[in-house]
């Protein structure tokens, strides 16, 4: 029978790279007050590109898609869905909302997180919303042969409810100690969580919409300005290796949480790091909005297309965002590569010396 028990595992935890990810982490918190504080008209615009790619990103990870102007009307309620992929991405943004709004007053207990896997589905009809798995399920994955194989047997349907009540029960018994830093709980609960798999469809997006939840209750929410979600998405392949490496031998409770637990905490420092950077973009005076669009060229790493601009300027026309980058290229400043619907471009660093 799996052990919930976090006090017997957290301390193997304190590795030298994990200990300096903390470090970091608690460093950006100290400023985050700071910056919020001075910044707070200006982080609207941040607070709206974040809830559309976090909605976008956690959707996209299990194969939920639609248009890039459908979901930011679906986004910011401005339409009604109408396949079953927009259904879901509606159910999404409405339990993000949710999370946003109150995560001061959601506890982590089992009927909670049903009813939040209750609204995650509350358009699309399905009769599993708010209800734990009616039958057992796999973790499968394709091979490089295409093949189908079997990745993680997680708990029975008959064990769900009260493998769930136990890992709240754990959960909230150490974290009211406060003698554990939620950083390391924080991704544990979430492992445990995949692996327990206690709904037929959803677990993915709720694992993410529940590690939201955790960091703002512990007072981290660098995610409300930057979409944790995209950057898993961005190292989609990553994630799923360090989920696979830190289930091993999880029924015996044999398992490495530290894997999971390194890979958690450098998303959210790459948060940080991305939030900051914005936060001096957007409280420069006097910055037009071809400067701003020449700063995020030039502080993307790789290249980037324009409708990646337009969706960290949504309150920049894509007629100046064109104009922009035709001047960008007339001056040398930018590259262009590809053509078409693949057109990027990136930054002429040999034009800066």
């Amino acid at each position: 029978m799996r052990d919930y028990n976090y006090i017997q595992k957290w301390e193997k935890l304190l590795t030298p790279q994990i200990v300096s990810l903390l470090t970091t982490i608690h460093e950006f918190k100290g400023r985050q007050a700071l910056f919020i504080e001075a910044n707070s008209d200006k982080l609207l615009d941040l607070l709206e590109i974040a809830k559309i790619q976090s909605t976008e990103y956690s959707n996209k990870i299990e194969g939920i898609y639609t248009s890039d102007d459908r979901l930011k009307q679906i986004v910011l309620d401005k339409t009604m869905p109408k396949t079953r992929s927009e259904k879901e991405i509606a159910g999404y943004r409405d339990v993000l909302n949710t999370i946003h709004a109150n995560y001061e007053y959601i506890p982590i207990i089992p009927s909670m997180l049903l009813q939040l896997h209750r609204d995650l589905y509350k358009f699309s009809g399905e009769g599993y919303g708010g209800k734990f798995k009616s039958s057992d399920n796999i973790i499968a994955e394709v091979g490089r042969n295409g093949k189908k194989s079997i990745r993680f047997k997680p708990v029975p349907a008959w064990q769900t409810a009260e493998s769930i009540n136990d890992l709240c029960s754990a959960f909230n018994e150490i974290i009211e100690s406060e003698n554990v830093d939620p950083l390391l709980l924080i991704p544990m609960f979430i492992l445990d969580f995949l692996c327990i798999h206690p709904f037929d469809d959803g677990n993915g997006r709720m694992s993410r919409l529940l590690m939201l939840l955790l960091l703002y209750r512990s007072g981290y929410i660098v995610g409300k300005y930057i979409s944790l979600e995209k950057i898993i998405e961005n190292s989609k392949e990553s994630y799923y290796e360090v989920l696979k490496e830190s289930s091993y031998g999880w029924h015996e409770n044999e398992n490495n949480y530290e894997p999971f637990v390194r890979y958690t905490l450098g998303i959210i420092v790459s948060a940080y790091r991305e939030f900051e950077s914005r936060v001096i973009l957007v409280s420069k005076v006097n910055v037009s909005k071809s400067e701003r669009i020449s700063e995020i060229i030039k502080g993307h790493i790789g290249k980037i297309t324009k409708s990646e601009i337009m969706k960290l300027c949504p309150d920049i026309s894509q007629t100046t965002v064109q104009r922009t980058l035709n001047n960008l290229l007339e001056n040398g400043q930018i590259t262009k590569i590809g053509g078409g619907r693949y057109t990027s471009y990136t930054w002429n660093w040999r034009k800066e010396k």
